[in-house]
Parts: C-alpha cells; sequence; structure tokens
C-alpha cells in the first residue's frame, strides 16, 4: 500500500475504495463512465467518498476519490463536482440512510437483467442468493434517472436496516453494507446469484427453491460467517499489489 501523497484523509479507506472499483472493472461489472461507489467517513454517514465524475472503473486511485456532503447544496458547484445522478442517488441515500455506510451501484448484466424481468424478485434457489433473502428489496415504480425526487424515493426503500439490497427496476441494482469489504462481497454475491437464477430460467425446467427456514438459516449464516467478506478483499488487493499497483496511488 502506498503512502498517501497530497495529505489525503480515510486513506485506508481509499485504497479498499480503489481496489473494489479496479476488480469490479476486472469483472466487467462496470459500464462505460457511470456506475458509482460512496462510502461514508463521518458518524453522521454524511460526508462521504465517491469517484470522480466521468473516470473509467479501471483508472480510479486512492487520491482521484472526492469527499463531498450529502448536506452541502453547493456541491455541484465545486469544480470537480461528480456526476449528477451519483450526487442525486448517493447524497440522497447517505442523507437518508446512515446505516448505509458504504453504497455501490451498477448495471451489471445479471442484475440488470433481473431488473428488466416483470418479476425481479430473486428466490432463494442455491447458498448464494440464500444470502439475499429477506434482504432484498425490488424497486417496481422506475421514474427516470436518479436525480431529485427520483433518488429520494429510492432512498426510502432502505429505510429499514434489515434491507441490504435494492433491485432497481428497468436499471440496475444497489448494494449497501457497513464496509467496503462487506458491500463489494454482498455485490459480487449479488451478481452471481443473478446469473445462476438467469441461467436455470434457461433451462425451462422447475427451480429447487430453498425453503423459508432453510433459506433464512442460510442468510443468518451468511451473516454470521467469520472474517469471509474481509478475507475476500484482502485477496483482491493482494493481487492487485502485483499486477495493478496504481489503485493504491
Amino acid at each position: 500500500m502506498n503512502a498517501p501523497t497530497a495529505n489525503l484523509t480515510h486513506w485506508a479507506e481509499r485504497v479498499d475504495m480503489a481496489a473494489a472499483f479496479r476488480w469490479t472493472a476486472r469483472l466487467n461489472m462496470h459500464e462505460s463512465v457511470a456506475n458509482h461507489f460512496s462510502l461514508a467517513v463521518n458518524p453522521e454517514g454524511t460526508r462521504f467518498l465517491i469517484n470522480p465524475n466521468g473516470r473509467h472503473f479501471s483508472r480510479i486511485t486512492a487520491s482521484s476519490l472526492i469527499e463531498i456532503d450529502a448536506n452541502d447544496p453547493a456541491t455541484m458547484d465545486r469544480p470537480d463536482a461528480p456526476d449528477p445522478t451519483a450526487w442525486g442517488l448517493h447524497g440522497s441515500v447517505h442523507r437518508a440512510c446512515p446505516h448505509a455506510r458504504c453504497v455501490m451501484h451498477v448495471h451489471s448484466i445479471h442484475a440488470t437483467v433481473l431488473a428488466s424481468l416483470a418479476d425481479s424478485r430473486l428466490p432463494a434457489i442455491d447458498q448464494n442468493s440464500a444470502m439475499f433473502h429477506n434482504r432484498l428489496v425490488v424497486d417496481n415504480h422506475y421514474g427516470g434517472m436518479a436525480l431529485g425526487d427520483e433518488a429520494a424515493r429510492c432512498a426510502t426503500m432502505l429505510a429499514d436496516p434489515k434491507i441490504t439490497t435494492m433491485v432497481m427496476g428497468n436499471h440496475g441494482v444497489l448494494v449497501i453494507g457497513a464496509t467496503v469489504a462487506e458491500t463489494f462481497n454482498r455485490l459480487y454475491y449479488f451478481e452471481r446469484s443473478a446469473e445462476t437464477y438467469i441461467r436455470a430460467l434457461q433451462t425451462g425446467r422447475p427451480l429447487r427453491v430453498l425453503s423459508e427456514e432453510v433459506a433464512e438459516k442460510t442468510a443468518q449464516e451468511w451473516e454470521a460467517y467469520p472474517g469471509f467478506a474481509d478475507a475476500h478483499l484482502g485477496e483482491m488487493k493482494a493481487i492487485l499489489d502485483v499486477e495493478d499497483t496504481g489503485y493504491a496511488n
């Protein structure tokens, strides 16, 4: 891990975020120069780091992340103002949901296919999809890009702290968590789960859906699994430290 070069605060968190951006690009879960990750850095959750406007995920560095305040109405007047939809959606979530310390929103292929179905629920058909059992909300009322009232409406759907993931109908997916590691691990497993479900549907054969009891038990076991998300992020950074060291600059 390289040392900060511009007296930036929250350096370890910046490095974790940069690693998540780079790995998301490696997995082809990004989209053009759209999509955004954010991380709260104050106790109230209103000040947060987010990717700069128009920067490809594969080029994000720890020092390039900007720090903004969800309660600052002059944010979009800054010379380094974030993307308007990033400000709308992530600002709204951090303003309304202090438990959502980290917010990751992508239009990854399989999550977006799921979001395009008339029924965008994800049944617990395997161990991975059970992670989201009773922890997923589906937004069935897409009203355009995440600006203003539309963004605020989406944020209200995350008010219940048990909800970790929102399938944004006709749009994509948004995942929240307490740390970068927890949130990225959840994002990764949601995309994998959506892919498994879609491939299962393509067979045209009946699904083997877990019972409510077993699905909830498995979801709780995922939540209690010791150190798994941290290990996942740690291994990502170990690989990047060899193959793509620029992320930590």
